[in-house]
């Protein structure tokens, strides 16, 4: 049994919206294969944004984050969900992970060298959704935003390895598909 956290990182605090229903879906397959599930809403968060290095490095993670920060340093596999907005990921989710993904929490300086990775053995699946065909975001504009998030974030703290699955066309798609 694996300990997995799912974020739902739509921004809209509807709830209506594929990204919620993936989550559903994805949380409801590991519920039934036996697995730990926990849960974090994006939308539900209150997500201070960070303004100057000294915030990201030295200051306090808000107490409105605290639970988050624990159900991540608890799992084992985490899963990304969020819509593409501008070749990348909706502000809030990024606002949440610069908390997240902070000295102290995910990594650490050391005197020389490259950081210290505090969430190596964790795996991450990124799930995305988009409007335009997911090929076309993957091959012509290499799928910038979310290797980014991949090489740039997740590998930099020790999460990895780390899949990658893009539904694209989804307004076009039918309430069946």
């Amino acid at each position: 049994m694996s300990r997995i956290l799912v974020i739902q990182g739509h921004p809209d605090p509807a709830g209506n919206r594929l990204c919620h229903a993936l989550a559903d879906a994805y949380a409801a397959g590991a519920t039934k294969a036996g697995h730990a599930v926990s849960r974090i809403e994006i939308a539900e968060l209150d997500v201070p944004l960070l303004r100057t290095k000294e915030a990201f490095e030295n200051g306090p993670l808000p107490e409105s984050l605290a639970a988050a920060r624990e159900a991540i340093l608890s799992a084992e596999h985490i899963v990304f969900l969020f819509p593409l907005w501008l070749g990348t990921m909706p502000a809030l989710l990024k606002g949440f992970l610069e908390q997240m993904m902070r000295p102290g929490i995910a990594f650490s300086y050391r005197d020389k060298g490259t950081p210290l990775k505090l969430l190596s053995g964790r795996s991450a699946r990124i799930v995305v959704t988009m409007g335009m065909p997911a090929p076309v975001y993957r091959y012509f504009y290499l799928a910038h935003g979310v290797r980014g998030f991949d090489r740039n974030i997740l590998r930099f703290v020790g999460i990895g390895p780390v899949r990658t699955t893009m539904f694209g066309m989804v307004e076009a798609a039918s309430r069946e598909r």
